[in-house]
């Protein structure tokens, strides 16, 4: 398993140039999803031209054009929902990813800086099934490009979130709330709320991780790097909507913030939604923390990792939503019950982190909360302890790091038992790599009484791999959730 680092990420790079095709024209108009900037940020402003220039049955060619209207820019992302169930399968002078009906294109490497008024192109061929529309709107950088720049009301006329931002916002994950604001570090930490109106508006102070904005269930918007922003979501029906923003990305050494939801003149924030009954803890390294499961490439070197982790897509936050429960990711990349990745960061271990609230403060000590009491916690902590050679000058030998590890696990154990009491449910997770080892931690436990901890080895032959790293992809991430799914309900779980 590869160590999380904090150095800087590269920019992606862009897929082979084509030549431009025009055929078709679309200027995308309507505004129904806007971000407000705080004052202070630079103005934004764009416009889009999207040419269908070559259709047949089933497939498609496209061009875009993009021009910024805004302040000078040194990268750029495009973001659109197609409406018709079209897919990307290839583009040039960008790079390309999809979820659902939603698109992004990120610049390529030679392509990324824009001056006020400058242009740029991309293309890409797609399928199409029944109708192949244009896009309705397209957004760079989280603005909704309208052929103008962001007008005055980025100085917000909404109502200010509330000093108690989790008063209107339920969340489960670790966080600490300070003036006006949550604070957080561990991946997949989630906020959702309810209103009533045509839009909301979702404060966010972080520059370093993603997040997805979902409306109604459905993703919205994926804010890169927001910074101190308020993203709004307009043009809705006006009615009863829910809204959930969730951080997608994994970086302990940084804490995000989370400010509130506001609802658009005229709406109102609702109560928050009731937590669920069903909670489940996902502990474990970057295998449970979603580390490049989005990447259709094991080599992430062009686009850093960052950009291709979504902790909302992992088999943990899957099982969950299958299985309706509240569930928390905690999760840090490279680190082990003894030995971190390679013997790195000697003297810490998943332990340490685990202890606290805010991974990045080594005085924080974390008391879960007494909502939080999971019925069921899912540990998977091994693969860094195993994965590499014992190097030298490291204090295990082969043999003594198993006595080590089988020693701490069993600590964890009694710690997770005396936190969540003694009906929980306790699943070691394992693969084919330790998991003789991490069985025997399980036979013990039973052998002195405790029968709620469970054995579960996910290896499976159809995993491919796939991700940054040979980490799991989201194909594998979806199969391992329907076999934990499938073990789940064979477990003495009541809940």
């Amino acid at each position: 398993m590869i160590p999380r680092t904090s150095g800087a990420r590269p920019r992606p790079t862009g897929l082979r140039p084509a030549a431009a095709l025009g055929v078709l024209t679309a200027v995308a108009a309507a505004a129904t999803l806007a971000a407000v900037p705080s004052p202070a940020r630079a103005a934004t402003g764009c416009r889009v031209d999207y040419r269908v220039s070559s259709q047949w049955a089933g497939g498609f060619t496209a061009n875009v054009d993009v021009t910024n209207l805004g302040d000078p820019v040194t990268s750029w992302r495009l973001t659109w929902a197609f409406g018709a169930g079209q897919a990307v399968t290839q583009a040039w002078g960008g790079v390309a990813a999809q979820t659902g009906a939603q698109v992004r294109v990120d610049n390529a490497a030679w392509n990324g800086s824009l001056a006020t008024g400058a242009s740029t192109s991309f293309g890409f061929t797609g399928t199409w099934t029944g109708a192949n529309p244009p896009p309705a709107q397209f957004a760079l950088g989280g603005v909704t490009c309208t052929g103008s720049t962001t007008p005055t009301t980025t100085t917000t006329t909404t109502t200010a979130p509330p000093s108690d931002v989790l008063a209107k916002a339920h969340t489960v994950g670790r966080v600490r709330q300070a003036a006006g604001a949550a604070r957080y570090t561990w991946p997949g930490i989630a906020f959702e709320g309810r209103f009533r109106g045509t839009g909301v508006g979702v404060t966010l102070n972080d520059a370093v991780n993603d997040y997805d904005v979902q409306v109604d269930g459905a993703t919205v918007a994926t804010l890169v790097t927001p910074g101190r922003t308020t993203h709004r979501v307009q043009g809705l029906t006006n009615g009863v909507h829910t809204v959930r923003v969730v951080k997608r990305t994994e970086v302990p050494w940084s804490a995000g913030e989370f400010g509130g939801f506001t609802a658009d003149p005229g709406g109102e924030l609702l109560d928050k939604p009731a937590p669920r009954t069903r909670q489940i803890e996902f502990i474990g390294d970057s295998l449970t923390a979603g580390y490049g499961n989005t990447s259709t490439s094991r080599d992430c070197s062009a686009t850093g990792v960052d950009r291709k982790s979504n902790a909302d897509l992992t088999f943990g936050a899957l099982t969950a939503r299958a299985l309706g429960a509240d569930h928390q990711i905690n999760a840090q990349s490279g680190r082990g019950m003894v030995r971190n990745y390679n013997g790195g960061d000697p003297g810490t271990d998943f332990r340490t982190s685990y202890a606290r609230g805010l991974q990045n403060e080594a005085a924080d000590v974390w008391q879960n909360p007494p909502t939080w009491r999971p019925q069921l916690v899912v540990v998977g902590l091994g693969t860094n302890d195993f994965s590499t050679p014992v190097n030298p000058g490291e204090p295990w030998t082969a043999d003594t790091l198993v006595t080590a590890y089988k020693a701490a696990y069993q600590g964890f154990l009694d710690k997770l038992r005396a936190t969540y009491g003694p009906n929980a449910v306790i699943v070691v997770n394992a693969s084919n790599l330790f998991a003789q080892t991490a069985q025997q931690v399980v036979t013990d436990r039973n052998a002195q009484g405790d029968t709620r901890v469970r054995f579960w080895n996910h290896d499976d032959p159809r995993l491919d791999r796939l991700g940054c790293d040979w980490h799991y992809s989201t194909a594998d991430h979806r199969l391992l959730s329907t076999l934990l799914t499938d073990y789940i309900a064979t477990l003495p779980l009541t809940w």
